[in-house]
């Protein structure tokens, strides 16, 4: 899919991110001698702007790449191929010494509340952690520091001598979150970040990190497969399907009215509050097809209710559509 040209409709401002063309291919290895004999593609050509102060969604089905497209750029898995430019800079190209001066930068809020905070560790050791490996400050400052973030994240200050376990789900994110927020970063990758948490938790982290942004200035890539929780905290939407990104536009337009035939089927699922209010659900049919080996041409056409014989041999072609509505489709 070409890619050359990622959605903006402020051409004006200066990209924070800027993603092109990034490829994450995992080997897969089999015989006796443990060959390469295949790659899974998870992330095959994917490009974007990111900008100060917003947040950008990536949504799409379970498999669909947009958690290792996070992780790819922040090099927590190493990238394939393409670029991935910070402040300017291309922090594929950097090596570990420059590479930990811009992870101060760009922090993590993973998925599992629970699994990503060492049982070991007390809270206020977790939340200092960042702090001792950049030695940012005196210890006494530090300490500080972390009394600071675990008001900030709603949390009382004594709580830092307590252990993961004797908190609740929520608590243990919000824990997270005071870590991330440690080093002042300018940008966060939210991955799935509610996804774990009870439906009435949601809403308030959710609250959290919109009021955590306004005050600190922070520019999230928020990943989730939660199309409502995409739609409230985002200001655009990028929708992924297959390693590939197939739209992307303002997130009021793409709900609205979506383009590609995979959006619409994807937000057709989403449930209306009102009983008296039928909406017409678009049924995909067959499954999603192996990365291993994905479909030629559009990776949509052998589930795309309008698919014609060119969608099977010739990639569509990454257009704006309308005016920062970007899709990838031969008929849209």
């Amino acid at each position: 899919m070409s890619m050359a040209e990622p959605a903006t409709e402020a051409k004006n401002r200066e990209a924070l991110l800027s993603v092109r063309d990034l490829k994450k291919y995992f080997p897969i290895s089999g015989g006796i001698f443990s060959r390469v004999v295949g790659h899974v593609k998870a992330v095959d050509g994917v490009s974007f702007d990111l900008y100060p102060g917003e947040t950008l969604g990536l949504v799409g089905e379970s498999g669909c790449g947009k958690t290792t497209t996070g992780r790819a750029i922040l090099r927590l898995v190493e990238p394939t191929s393409g670029s991935v430019r910070f402040d300017g800079r291309d922090i594929l190209r950097m090596n570990h010494r420059e590479m930990r001066s811009v992870r101060r930068q760009m922090q993590i809020i993973f998925q599992d509340p629970f699994g990503s905070l060492n049982p070991r560790m007390s809270v206020g050791q977790i939340i200092q952690e960042p702090l001792d490996v950049h030695r940012v400050g005196t210890r006494q400052e530090r300490e500080e520091r972390v009394k600071y973030l675990l008001e900030v994240v709603g949390l009382a200050s004594y709580h830092r001598r307590r252990f993961p376990h004797e908190f609740s789900g929520g608590q243990r994110q919000r824990i997270g979150i005071a870590r991330a927020l440690s080093l002042n970063p300018k940008l966060i990758v939210a991955d799935e970040p509610v996804s774990a948490l009870d439906v009435s938790i949601q809403s308030q982290v959710l609250n959290l990190l919109e009021d955590l942004q306004s005050e600190f200035g922070l520019t999230y890539l928020f990943i989730a497969h939660g199309l409502n929780v995409i739609r409230h905290i985002s200001n655009r939407v990028g929708v992924m399907y297959l390693g590939v990104m197939v739209e992307m536009a303002d997130a009021k337009e793409i709900y609205r009215e979506p383009l590609h035939p995979y959006t619409e089927a994807l937000f057709s699922a989403i449930p209306v509050p009102n009983p008296t209010l039928r909406r017409e659900r678009i049924i995909l049919q067959g499954d999603v097809p192996s990365p291993v080996n994905p479909p030629s041409g559009c990776r949509f056409h052998t589930r795309c209710p309008i698919a014609q014989d060119i969608c099977s041999v010739q990639v569509p072609e990454w257009k704006e559509s309308r005016p920062a509505h970007w899709v990838a489709c031969h008929f849209r």
